[in-house]
């Protein structure tokens, strides 16, 4: 047997584990009719599982304020220093008991993120650095980006091309996992004493370097659009039996000013994904802003969740502009349904800080007077 496939063994059987109790606790019977609800929970939370080991970048529902995560090519389009972090908790209230009496249990996924774009005139665009991290289970991770775009006029807008370097971090804690032959079936004892030869108790951990490219073109107050691909390289670990995979990512947004009424502007936006076109997902969402002090607005997440949206700006004078908003989805997949023991949502809050570094132009260094020629 493999090394690739002896690590998933594991994995697969401590979901399937979760899944058993869940529907012990919530009195499922293993009828033929209950059976597909069964194997719909463990399709759901093996893709969960696969995605979040294939982009640390993560699932952002206000994805139109995160465009630095998706696409490097976004640094320094504003034309401030921006500061700004995201907080995700997501599948909040999903029922995952430990599989053995007095181990901890697994956990839902956890995403943070803290980051820094600004333009800088004398490399002709923007830089950027990206602290992101993800916890679920038995898995962390923890990722930086290193991000340059070059920015040029064209038409009515800019255009610009980047280039980012990746370093993600990994563990694997495999004290929190049970083998396949551990696994009993009895969901009053499920799991027996460990006999996995690779379930060692020890953490497994690597680093992968990576490369990403992307382009951005905006019209600043009409609309932008994005391409960009994560992961070029692939790199993979032997250690840990992971592979990058490559990450395509479409966004594009619009805003619409009510020609009878300009303080109130219409933002609907776009974001598609797909993970080496082998699978895809797609996030869509439409603003309501009002004079740039405060928006509410809905989004949709295909097949997963929809989700509301609330935020405002708050102007300092001589000191800069404070953004923060918060999303809070409701899950649509089977994880949300309204039973005891699944997902009552996920929440994400965002808070952002812009501001301008004015330098004041040098004074002449000469004296000049009209009665004498020069």
């Amino acid at each position: 047997m493999c090394r690739k496939t002896a690590f998933l063994r594991p994995v697969l059987a401590h979901i399937a584990v979760i899944i058993s109790q869940m529907r012990h606790d919530i009195n499922i019977k293993n009828t033929p009719s209950r059976t597909p609800i069964t194997a719909v929970l463990l399709a759901i939370m093996v893709l969960a599982s696969n995605v979040a080991m294939a982009q640390i970048e993560g699932q952002y529902t206000q994805f139109m304020f995160n465009r630095l995560t998706y696409n490097p090519a976004y640094a320094g389009s504003s034309g401030a220093i921006n500061v700004f972090g995201f907080y995700r908790n997501q599948w909040m209230g999903l029922q995952l008991d430990a599989a053995v009496s007095g181990e901890e249990s697994g956990s839902t996924p956890t995403e943070y993120m803290a980051a820094i774009d600004l333009p800088v005139s004398w490399l002709h665009g923007g830089i950027g650095v990206l602290l992101a991290g993800e916890e679920i289970g038995y898995r962390k991770n923890n990722l930086i980006n290193l991000d340059y775009a070059f920015r040029i006029v064209w038409g009515p807008g800019t255009l610009a091309a980047a280039i980012e370097a990746d370093l993600l971090s990994a563990t694997f804690d495999k004290s929190l996992l049970h083998g396949y032959d551990d696994y009993t079936g009895d969901p009053s004892n499920p799991v027996s004493a460990a006999g996995d030869p690779l379930l060692n108790g020890d953490k497994t951990s690597a680093s992968l370097f990576d490369l990403a490219t992307g382009l951005y073109y905006q019209v600043p107050g009409l609309f932008y659009a994005g391409f960009s691909v994560k992961n070029l390289l692939a790199s993979h670990s032997e250690d840990l039996a992971y592979k990058n995979a490559r990450n395509f990512y479409f966004m594009g947004g619009y805003d619409y000013t009510f020609p009878y009424n300009p303080a109130i502007k219409i933002k609907p936006s776009a974001l598609v994904k797909t993970s080496d076109f082998a699978a895809w997902q797609a996030d869509v969402a439409c603003l309501v802003d009002y004079r740039n002090l405060f928006w509410a607005g809905a989004s949709y997440r295909v097949t997963d969740a929809v989700a509301l949206l609330v935020g405002a700006n708050v102007e300092v004078p001589e000191v800069g502009q404070f953004q923060v908003g918060a999303a809070y989805d409701l899950v649509t997949s089977r994880l949300g349904t309204y039973k005891p023991g699944r997902s009552f949502g996920s929440i994400e809050l965002y808070l952002k800080f812009s501001f301008k570094v004015i330098v004041p132009k040098k004074p002449p260094s000469s004296y000049g007077n009209t009665r004498y020629l020069r």
